[in-house]
């Protein structure tokens, strides 16, 4: 249900995962050349110089968890597992993000851009969903309890 919070939480989450796909994350200046990092991977003048496929996929992965969260509105406990499992990519993301820009190059200038931090807002908005959804839960059961 979409007047719920929770669903505009994990909504946000999602429109921000899904801005990765067209943002740039950094900027690399490595022995006076410029490389850009992005979904893509690591590119030099259009041309890739390594292949950002894993990110890809998991962006992707994350994207789609999101999207499947916000249709299971009945099934709280497996929408806040799933909510969980996305929290545990995204970390998994930032360390892609750390092996691409600093074990790919040594001495290097990098230069983060804002999506860089989209993940790291998207796991704050999850764990308010995953608060809510626990709310919502509790108040059912109690409920329930009731009759």
């Amino acid at each position: 249900m979409i007047q719920r919070i929770q669903t505009l939480y994990i909504f946000i989450s999602a429109v921000l995962i899904g801005l990765l796909f067209s943002l740039p994350f950094a900027e690399i200046a490595h022995n006076n050349q410029l490389f850009l990092f992005d979904v893509r991977g690591i590119v030099r003048n259009d041309n890739i110089e390594q292949s950002g496929l894993p990110i890809a996929i998991f962006i992707g992965i994350i994207l789609l968890i999101h999207i499947v969260a916000i249709f299971l509105y009945k099934k709280r406990i497996r929408q806040i597992r799933l909510l969980v499992f996305a929290i545990l990519l995204m970390l998994g993301l930032f360390g892609m993000f750390y092996f691409f820009t600093y074990y790919s190059f040594s001495a290097a200038e990098i230069n983060f851009k804002v999506s860089v931090v989209f993940p790291l807002v998207a796991i704050i908005l999850d764990y308010l969903a995953i608060r809510s959804i626990g709310k919502d839960e509790a108040l059912v059961r109690s409920i329930d309890r009731i009759r």
